[in-house]
């Protein structure tokens, strides 16, 4: 399902990060870094809560807003229940919408938020997500400490937090368009490949967009995927010119891939995940080249593994999404 925007802009954005993501090459452009993972907090689960807390309260003040102004406010992450939305939205106290994609979570949370807009029901939606590496580590696979190897294909969870005001109010980006993305399922039970897992529905959601608006990839200056990683990217390039007869291998990239430096970083293995890994990325570099329009037009897919541990253990297949949206530079 595709549908396209006329008055739906990104007003402000904000990137809050930990310490291994400030290791990576867009570290001069977030907003707030964190030295360790606890952030003053007593727990890494409320350590998550003040990542998106303090996203929240960057991109209020970026906009000159208030949190009174604030319409609907959309967030998910990886805790369980979406726990840190839900106690970060204690926090702003505003009409509250608790959503869940896994990695493909704020791309679901602009085309709400957008849709609110365009709609008219909202005049400001803030779209929030967090992930918090030892958190999803611990709930997902096993806690950090004990120290168990993984395969060179696994992704390492984003530490972060990230937010995007969108309004109805003329700014130098807007939501052009969205696509909802489909549940896939390719027979696939290992959730130390997500890249692999994921792959295919960005493939889905790519080809379903540019279909349904009669387009080809190169009416985008750059089509950029969320956390498949190094492996992923190479998956999809394959996939896209053996299903579809497109080759993405010109102008396009992985933000798992963009957000640390995978040469260097060695504990990031096939590169970053989580929900605000894209985020992060999109927020802090293409939302900003979009605004001085070194792009003009950028396809963001973000892609997302829907399954838990019980479910793996009980040897389902695991389930990918990907959710689209596409970013215009406004003349």
């Amino acid at each position: 399902m595709t549908t396209k925007y006329k008055n739906v802009y990104v007003t402000s954005t904000s990137t809050v990060v930990g310490p291994y993501e400030f290791k990576g090459p867009l570290s001069k452009r977030f907003d707030k870094h964190y030295k360790e993972m606890y952030f003053g907090k007593d727990s890494l689960e409320s350590a998550e809560v003040k990542l998106m807390s303090d996203s929240i309260e960057l991109a209020l003040k970026k906009a000159n807003k208030e949190k009174s102004d604030v319409d609907v406010f959309i967030a998910g992450d990886l805790q369980n229940q979406i726990a840190a939305s839900c106690y970060a939205a204690r926090e702003l106290e505003r009409p509250f919408v608790g959503i869940y994609s896994a990695c493909a979570t704020n791309t679901e949370g602009l085309l709400l938020g957008a849709n609110f807009i365009e709609s008219k029901m909202c005049d400001n939606v803030l779209v929030s997500v967090s992930s918090h590496n030892m958190v999803a580590e611990k709930q997902f696979r096993n806690p950090t400490e004990y120290g168990g190897p993984k395969p060179g294909t696994a992704t390492f969870t984003a530490t972060g937090g990230a937010s995007c005001l969108l309004t109805n109010a003329k700014s130098k980006v807007r939501i052009e368009s969205s696509t909802i993305g489909t549940p896939i399922d390719m027979g696939q039970t290992d959730p130390m490949s997500m890249g692999s897992v994921m792959a295919p529905a960005a493939a889905h959601t790519i080809n379903s967009h540019l279909n349904d608006l009669g387009r080809t990839i190169d009416d985008y200056d750059l089509i950029l995927t969320g956390d498949l990683g190094r492996f992923g990217k190479e998956i999809l390039i394959d996939f896209m010119k053996d299903e579809y007869s497109i080759d993405l291998s010109k102008k396009y990239n992985d933000c798992g891939i963009m957000l640390y430096d995978l040469d260097n970083q060695k504990e990031v293995q096939a590169g970053g995940s989580g929900p605000v890994a894209s985020a992060l990325v999109v927020y802090s570099d293409i939302i900003k080249k979009l605004e001085n329009k070194e792009l003009k037009r950028v396809l963001y897919v973000a892609t997302g593994a829907l399954f838990n541990p019980t479910m793996v253990f009980q040897k389902e297949n695991i389930l990918s999404i990907a959710h689209a949206i596409s970013l215009e530079s406004v003349e």
